[in-house]
């Protein structure tokens, strides 16, 4: 049980920083867009890779909800985990 405890937190760790860097790098092109710079024409695959940063922590933290012996405060941050970055990643998408 303690095994998996550390696992979950380890996981869930790693989710907040990928979906961390994921909504960082999406912000880069909006923050380019906002303030007009010259030659920012690369400025759109930030957004890709910042999206597949997203995924990548959503991904993690569904692999937290399905494992079996957790405690619920670990599959509640996993919830909200879930939440969070799936409403961030639509967000980023539809903009």
């Amino acid at each position: 049980m303690m095994g998996s405890t550390n696992k979950a937190e380890k996981s869930l760790s790693r989710s907040f920083l990928a979906g961390l860097a994921g909504i960082l790098f999406c912000m880069v092109p909006l923050v380019l867009l906002a303030w007009q710079l010259p030659g920012t024409a690369y400025g759109s695959y930030f957004t890709g890779i910042g999206l597949a940063l997203q995924l990548l922590g959503i991904s993690l933290a569904v692999l937290v909800l399905r494992a079996r012996n957790l405690d619920a405060t670990q599959k509640e941050k996993a919830k909200k985990m879930v939440l969070v970055l799936g409403v961030a990643f639509l967000f980023f998408v539809l903009v």
